[in-house]
């Protein structure tokens, strides 16, 4: 077979939508390892052979095919000799929208019917072997959130096969940071809610997030939460956030900020009084067992704990306001400001009718947090004073600037 280079995945599907492209990825059939390496690319693949191009870094990986023969997604026998063709490597794709190529004439192979799905807005698996890898549950799910916008939709077949796997215990068998790598990138997707959406329509939320899937259906008081459900609630919060340019962090501390209700006794519905502090043990378990990075685990856990206390911030004194500043961490790491106050603001107005109603709370708190920041110890007098004497005339201090801080509205 001649060697042959193709343009592969990604960036076809987002050529053909309109979209721009991060990085290309590149498929070469005909070709062995050693040739690559002779040329001056550098290996990165363990389990298969994938190369860097010596000037451009772009990814190029040799045809390959795949062979399940254990759980989970590591459990595959890949093969990748010389005679592996681009139709045999595009077979083994998750998505027909994903399993298309250009040659180098540019001109669009596309065995699957990627194209033609493209146009009917669905995300349809290429084959039955879409069922082997568990991982490509997420997958979907995640494009799913992505696209929502364009208005695809998951196949309804494809939406069967991945109720199979995960009534078959399969999703079970994924490792923590597989699992974290599909979540993370859909919280930077257009409508995360979707991303839960579909892995509760799928059967695998109950077993990845038991503690979000255990939100639907709870409700809430219709006077603070028209929309009642508390699971609803969540998906509208996230993707309101989304929507307002959010990071991905501050969309994930709202995917978990009210696991707590999760453990309302049913006889308190819809009132749940110390669903925040209920639910840090709850935002800590999945944190641990999804391995996620700190930077998100930080702003969950202040998120989830303090997210009512910023809601009530124009009802506070100087004081009480200067404890949750304390109690976010914002005096150490003034950096989470931000993040923590787009969380809170999507929170408050992810809510059905609530979309467009101000949110004072957070100018207030900009405010607040710079009087504080510009009140030092050596700007003081503190003749006379020491240790804890300091550190108390210091907090009134601030306390004081807190008192004079006049936040703008919004």
């Amino acid at each position: 077979m001649p060697r042959a280079v193709y343009l592969v995945g990604g960036a076809v599907r987002d050529g053909l939508l309109g979209l721009r492209h991060k990085e290309n990825d590149w498929v070469v059939t005909g070709c062995t390892p050693e040739e690559l390496l002779a040329e001056g690319f550098r290996q990165v693949g363990a389990s298969f052979p994938v190369f860097l191009h010596p000037e451009t870094g772009e990814e190029y990986a040799l045809a390959r095919t795949e062979r399940k023969q254990g759980h989970g997604y590591h459990g595959f026998a890949v093969d990748f000799h010389p005679g592996v063709t681009l139709e045999e490597d595009l077979a083994r794709r998750d998505l027909t929208v994903n399993a298309m190529a250009r040659d180098d004439q540019g001109r669009l192979i596309d065995p699957f019917g990627g194209a033609r799905d493209l146009e009917d807005r669905v995300l349809r698996h290429v084959s039955p072997a879409f069922r082997e890898d568990p991982l490509r549950v997420l997958r979907v799910a995640r494009f799913a959130a992505r696209f929502a916008p364009l208005g695809f939709r998951v196949h309804p077949d494809t939406l069967e096969l991945m109720r199979e796997i995960c009534a078959s215990g399969e999703i079970g068998h994924l490792v923590a940071e597989r699992v974290w790598t599909e979540t993370a990138a859909a919280m930077t997707a257009a409508e995360p809610g979707r991303f839960v959406e579909v892995l509760r329509d799928c059967g695998a939320l109950s077993v990845l997030l038991p503690e979000v899937d255990r939100l639907f259906g709870i409700p809430q008081p219709e006077a603070f939460h028209p929309e009642i459900d508390t699971g609803v609630h969540v998906l509208m919060a996230m993707n309101l956030a989304a929507r307002s340019g959010a990071t991905p962090q501050a969309v994930f501390a709202l995917l978990l900020h009210d696991l707590g209700k999760g453990l309302t006794p049913e006889s308190e519905w819809p009132s749940h009084v110390g669903h925040e502090t209920a639910g840090i043990p709850l935002v800590e378990s999945v944190c641990e067992r999804l391995r996620v990075p700190g930077s998100f685990r930080d702003l969950a856990l202040i998120t989830c704990s303090l997210h009512l206390r910023l809601h009530r911030l124009c009802e506070m004194r100087p004081g009480a306001v200067m404890r949750l500043i304390e109690e976010a961490g914002l005096l150490r790491r003034p950096e989470l400001l931000p993040d923590f106050l787009a969380a809170c603001e999507a929170d408050y107005r992810g809510r059905l009718g609530w979309e467009e109603r101000p949110y004072p709370q957070a100018g207030r708190l900009r405010a607040a947090l710079a009087a504080v920041l510009a009140v030092q110890a050596r700007d003081l007098d503190t003749a006379g004073l020491e240790g804890v004497q300091i550190g108390t005339r210091l907090r009134e201090a601030r306390i004081a600037a807190i008192s004079d801080s006049a936040g703008p509205a919004g």
